[in-house]
């Protein structure tokens, strides 16, 4: 079998050289190069072309399945047909206009029938807009200021939820924050002991996905109990989606894990890359969520409520949850087998629909790093450190492409690494 090695990407270079002299980092954030997913850089492509269904093309004319998915937004298929005709026919009527436009009412009202414990929905633009927007309506609800989270969580890029050492935080602005491990009930009852009447909200993914890591689900009953000792104690329990939301169920993360959240945030999958976000929520939050100064001039834009409409409604079709559960299983499956064929215990934790992988041979990452890397340079793109996506648009052709990818790319390492075997 002939698969192609990309070497060159010269406009990928030169346009990022341009881009660091007019945009700080370059490229910033989760997409740059500067996250510590990309190594070596030098194999990764920086800018895009095009991007179609499952693929993307870089600026040097290389092809790559792409497995990140844009992080997550991609869920379809890049330039999905279906949402983009609904995106274009209201665009046709407008989009960003004094008062919203009747759609908005609509995609509400199709989130409502959707998401399993949504009494009513409140829309933004970023995954951070609704977590943040979830702890202040948690906030004013109970006038309390604290907040439980788990260890290794991520939950946007608002000062309250990242670190007092980071650049531009404050103390002040995470001295609210109790930090506790993930599936440990006896430590969330400690630290509510310990600070009686205090805490507003708990907010946590569905399961640990985190970076740098292997992923990990919820132990049996957790969640129920946890749900438990939110209401016995006056806590609101909040579920950030935003990366998980309508990959496990379309329901919602908490129903998929057999819960109920009293606020859940979604973004990524929302409108297949078209721009927003929600909260939902319970009736009883409803007040104080209408309490809060708390908008912005696109957040209420009808083109993505269109986009999102059209998604919601083809995700129902496909079936997607099921659909990225097989697929997610038969591609991780594959991988692991040809890891295993050449010597190599690959893990792979979380669910498929947004699968975590991790070369365990070493615990330096080194192999992990330089099989991925080897992947990119075939036309398979990933992330060093990052769970990986589904979408509707890959196809069993690429699946057996992508593993037969993999199988290469294993044998290269296991070449680079004798003194292994």
């Amino acid at each position: 079998m002939n698969i192609p090695v990309y070497e060159n990407h010269q406009k990928s270079r030169e346009m990022f050289q341009r881009a660091t002299k007019i945009i700080p980092s370059g490229i910033y954030g989760h997409l740059g190069p500067a996250e510590g997913q990309f190594i070596p850089v030098s194999n990764w492509p920086l800018f895009a072309e095009k991007a179609k269904g499952t693929y993307m093309w870089d600026v040097d004319g290389n092809k790559y399945i792409d497995y990140m998915c844009a992080y997550g937004p991609n869920v379809l298929g890049y330039c999905d047909e279906d949402v983009d005709a609904a995106a274009m026919k209201q665009i046709a009527l407008g989009n960003c206009t004094t008062t919203p436009e009747k759609v908005m009412l609509e995609c509400a009202e199709v989130l409502v029938d959707t998401v399993n414990t949504a009494d009513w929905a409140f829309f933004a633009k970023n995954g951070n807009d609704a977590t943040q927007g979830a702890i202040m309506c948690a906030r004013a609800h109970t006038h309390r200021k604290k907040i439980i989270m788990f260890r290794g969580y991520y939950h946007g890029v608002s000062p309250w939820c990242m670190k007092k050492d980071y650049p531009g935080v404050l103390e002040e602005d995470v001295c609210n924050n109790i930090v506790i491990p993930w599936n440990d009930i006896p430590a969330l009852e400690r630290v509510i002991e310990e600070n009686r009447d205090q805490i507003a909200a708990l907010i946590a993914q569905p399961y640990d996905h985190g970076n740098f890591y292997d992923n990990s689900f919820p132990a049996e009953g957790f969640w129920k109990k946890v749900r438990e000792i939110c209401t016995k104690n006056g806590i609101i329990l909040i579920i950030d989606d935003v990366r998980a939301g309508f990959r496990l169920d379309l329901a919602g993360s908490d129903h998929f894990f057999g819960f109920e959240a009293d606020l859940i945030c979604f973004c990524k999958a929302l409108a297949n890359g078209y721009n927003m976000s929600a909260i939902c929520g319970k009736e009883f939050l409803k007040s104080a969520m209408s309490s809060l100064s708390y908008t912005g001039s696109y957040w209420l834009s009808a083109v993505p409520f269109a986009a999102c409409i059209a998604c919601i409604n083809k995700m129902k079709k496909l079936d997607t949850p099921k659909m990225f559960f097989e697929k997610g299983t038969k591609l991780t499956e594959g991988l692991k087998l040809a890891g295993k064929e050449h010597g190599f215990d690959l893990v792979v934790s979380g669910a498929p629909a947004l699968f975590y992988l991790r070369i365990a041979n070493d615990d330096s990452m080194v192999l992990h790093q330089e099989w991925i890397a080897e992947m990119v340079k075939r036309g398979i793109f990933m992330a060093s450190h990052h769970n990986h996506f589904i979408n509707a648009a890959l196809s069993d052709k690429d699946i057996k492409h992508t593993i037969e990818v993999g199988e290469e790319c294993f044998k290269v390492v296991a070449k680079n690494h004798p003194e292994l075997f």
